[in-house]
C-alpha cells in the first residue's frame, strides 16, 4: 500500500465515532446507503463548529449519520434535511431522538431537492450539506450558494466519486458533472474553495 494511502487510513481509523453515530452507520449499509466515512463526519463536525453554525441544512438526509455528525459541531444548530426517501428519514428521526437531540432542532423534509430547494429563504443558512444523487450535483452546489449567508460553507460529499474523478481513464456523467463542478469552482471569484481526499472526497466552498 502506497504511503499515502497508509495516511488516508490512519486518518479514517483515528476517529471513534460516538455509539449513536456508529449505530446509524451500521443502519446505513444495512440499507446499502453510502454514508460520509468517519474522517469526513468529523470534518463536518469542525467546519460546522468553526462556522459557529446555528442553522444548517442538508441535501439527503440517509439515516442520519451525517447530520448527527454536524449537530455534534453545532450542538445548538437546527438542521433541516431533505430527502425523498420518507422511510430513510423516518430511521434518521429514530437516531436524532436517542441521540438526546430535541425534536424541534430537526426539520426533516421529503421530497425531491431539486423542487423543495427553489422555496427554501436566500442567505439563511450558515452551512449547507450536498450528499444527494450525483446527477443533480451542480444544481445542488447553485442552491447551496443562493442559500448560504456570506461567511458560511457549502460542503459537497464524494466529491473525489469513489476514486473516479481523478482518473483520466474515467468519463462516465457522474465525473464528468463532478470534474465540470470542480472547473467552474477553481475558477469562481464568489467562493474560496478546497478540496479534501478525506473519505470519498469532500468540496469545501465557502462563500464571499
Amino acid at each position: 500500500m502506497a504511503d499515502k494511502e497508509l495516511s488516508w487510513k490512519f486518518a479514517e481509523d483515528f476517529i471513534l465515532e460516538r455509539a449513536e453515530i456508529a449505530q446509524a452507520r451500521l443502519h446505513s449499509i444495512e440499507l446499502g446507503i453510502d454514508a460520509v466515512s468517519p474522517a469526513m463526519g468529523a470534518q463536518l463536525a469542525v467546519i460546522a463548529a468553526a462556522t459557529a453554525a446555528t442553522n444548517i441544512i442538508e441535501i439527503g438526509t440517509g439515516v442520519g449519520v451525517s447530520g448527527l455528525w454536524l449537530l455534534s459541531g453545532a450542538p445548538d444548530a437546527t438542521l433541516t434535511s431533505i430527502d425523498f426517501e420518507l422511510d430513510h428519514q423516518q430511521s434518521a428521526k429514530k437516531a436524532f431522538l436517542e441521540a438526546g437531540i430535541p425534536a424541534n432542532r430537526v426539520r426533516l423534509i421529503a421530497g425531491r431537492a431539486i423542487d423543495v430547494l427553489p422555496r427554501m429563504n436566500e442567505q439563511s443558512y450558515d452551512v449547507v450539506l450536498v450528499d444527494a444523487d450525483p446527477q443533480s450535483v451542480i444544481q445542488y452546489v447553485e442552491h447551496g450558494l443562493r442559500l448560504v449567508r456570506t461567511g458560511g460553507t457549502v460542503l459537497v460529499a464524494h466529491a473525489l466519486w469513489r476514486g473516479r474523478v481523478a482518473d483520466p481513464a474515467q468519463r462516465d456523467d457522474t465525473v464528468t458533472r463532478f470534474r465540470s463542478l470542480l472547473a467552474e469552482i477553481a475558477e469562481s471569484p464568489a467562493v474560496i474553495s478546497a478540496l479534501s481526499p478525506v473519505g470519498d472526497g469532500l468540496l469545501q466552498l465557502t462563500k464571499l
